[in-house]
């Protein structure tokens, strides 16, 4: 049997050299971001036009769609205010437990148990949330499937039954209440799912008075309804709407109007400026 020769020197220096250029060129690699250095300034912004050093969007998991007897998959990022199981992201207007029932999936308005209110706030959003009107329908107008959505408690897109039942045109579902009516009718026959996808901007104070108004976007069941429509003020029953000041966050509530409405699949996503962590 031979002895082992020992490694020589030449060839372990060699060995040690071809190893660190390979790991620098490996550090380099991962080091390396797609872009610009030397390209103007985007005009308000302190990145350049297609900045190497620009923080990337967060990867998120999108969910998936849902259909009209199952609801989809929410986003890996979004708030669950609603998962069909219990009402424990809730509480009663009056401070109280929530008063609606959970049954098959779904929450329940009970009449005159009151709204309920979201136990934490949010700012600007995004929201989507499904709901279905009775069925059978009863009552005509607006004592037919009524209830509403509430952003920051005042600023309300309307939930009622308006397949095939008049009233006035900023009253009809998805009409910003008093207001605006929405673009087309897009509503589903009563009993059947129908979903909000809503982006709102919240409005900003300053030393008690309106800085910017609220703005807000709209889909009804996928169809646009509201395109970036300046919010005039909070949601009133036969007055004209108006602001009053308020913080930068606020609770989301479901309207109680007597009818039992149902909800599922809500959740929400607060939406930041670019480049916010």
């Amino acid at each position: 049997m031979k002895p082992e020769r020992p490694f020589p020197a030449k060839r372990l220096g060699m060995a040690l050299l071809l190893s660190t250029i390979a790991g620098g060129a490996l550090i380099a690699q991962q080091n390396q971001r797609p872009g610009y250095t030397d390209t103007p300034l985007i005009p308000g912004s302190r990145w350049r036009v297609h900045d190497r050093d620009r923080p990337h969007p967060r990867v998120i998991d999108p969910g998936t769609p849902g259909t009209l007897d199952r609801p989809g998959k929410p986003p890996s990022d979004a708030i669950i205010l609603f998962d069909g199981k219990d009402l424990a992201q809730w509480r009663a207007d009056n401070g109280g437990p929530p008063g609606w029932k959970v049954e098959d999936g779904a929450m329940v308005v009970v009449g005159g148990k009151g709204s309920l209110v979201t136990r934490e706030e949010f700012g600007d959003c995004q929201l989507h949330i499904e709901w279905a009107a009775p069925e059978p329908p009863r009552g005509s107008g607006q004592g037919r499937g009524n209830s509403g959505v509430l952003l920051f408690g005042r600023y309300e897109v309307q939930v009622l039954d308006s397949y095939d039942n008049p009233t006035y045109p900023d009253g009809q579902a998805a009409a910003l209440y008093g207001q605006y009516p929405p673009l087309v009718n897009a509503c589903r026959k009563p009993g059947e799912w129908q979903t909000y996808d809503i982006l709102f901007t919240a409005p900003r104070f300053k030393d008690g008075k309106l800085e910017r108004p609220g703005y807000i976007t709209v889909l009804h069941n996928g169809v646009v309804v509201h395109n970036h429509t300046q919010i005039l003020g909070s949601m009133a029953h036969r007055q004209a709407p108006s602001y009053q000041p308020h913080g930068p966050k606020g609770p989301l509530v479901l309207q109680d109007h007597g009818n039992p409405v149902r909800y599922r699949n809500i959740w929400i996503r607060e939406l930041k400026d670019y480049d916010q962590p």
